[in-house]
């Protein structure tokens, strides 16, 4: 059995893993942990759908090791916390939260490939992984002759924008063609701003109701446009991905780890 330590556990990503950990035979939960002032530490972990035994506590540091695996689907200032824990007690680490800079990505993969095994993704579900691929390759055949904009949605409590998964997709066209994607980003338009350069990424944010998520990465070129679009339907497809790389990253090498590896996604 794979011993989990769920991170956020009273939150809506967090409550969803811990029941799919507790519907997976090959997975037992450990620890539920949330923020010190928040009220339900020392409640049971069963009211947010996890095991009746477990309290829900806010110290990562005492039961984290080795043997266990940390699912981190937090805010980006407690998930620099946690990644150092992880990295002290060599436990493994599968992390969701979005907002990391490259400069904060190159660390923790330093750090990750010195003592912990760690997969890192903005988005843990398989049709985004796909579409990350698609764009890749979508791009590529293209070539700089199509513009490319990104458009995401999110429910109106995301605290984060562009989302992980949208700067995610435009550093996988920026790959793709050979920019830089911190050059050529263009976040959001307004005023007289000019006619739009070859060399750009549009990225457009919108924050509405209850959406779960939507990615859309458009190619237009003259006479014709390309859309490939992903539609999360519930939180369920991200927290599934998350089980999955919760068993893949146990009892692996330490290093830096993705979706793409955990999916086997060349």
């Amino acid at each position: 059995m794979i011993k989990v330590i769920v991170l956020g556990a009273c939150g809506r990503m967090g409550s969803t893993i811990m029941r799919l950990v507790e519907e997976d035979k090959d997975l037992v939960l450990f620890g539920a942990i949330e923020r010190p002032d928040s009220p339900f530490i020392g409640e049971s972990a069963e009211r947010f759908g996890g095991a009746k035994d477990i309290k829900i506590t806010s110290s990562l540091k005492d039961i984290a090791g080795k043997d266990t695996v940390i699912v981190d689907f937090t805010h980006i200032d407690a998930t620099r916390e946690n990644i150092k824990i992880a990295s002290d007690k060599g436990s493994p680490m599968v992390i969701g939260t979005t907002g990391f800079s490259s400069d904060e990505t190159k660390l923790i993969a330093d750090m990750a490939k010195k003592s912990f095994p760690c997969v890192l993704s903005p988005n843990m579900s398989l049709g985004v992984n796909v579409l990350f691929k698609l764009v890749y390759e979508t791009a590529k055949l293209l070539t700089d002759e199509y513009n490319v904009e990104i458009v995401e949605i999110h429910h109106n409590k995301k605290k984060d924008a562009p989302s992980g998964t949208a700067v995610k997709l435009g550093q996988v066209v920026a790959e793709a063609l050979g920019w830089d994607y911190d050059e050529t980003a263009v976040y959001e338009r307004k005023g007289m701003v000019g006619e739009r350069k070859k060399k750009e990424i549009g990225m457009q944010t919108l924050r509405a109701g209850d959406v779960v998520g939507e990615h859309t990465v458009i190619f237009g070129g003259m006479g014709e446009r390309i859309e490939l679009t992903h539609r999360a339907h519930s939180r369920e497809n991200f927290a599934r991905g998350a089980i999955r790389a919760v068993k893949w990253v146990y009892n692996r090498e330490n290093g830096f780890y993705t979706m793409k590896d955990v999916l086997g996604i060349n």
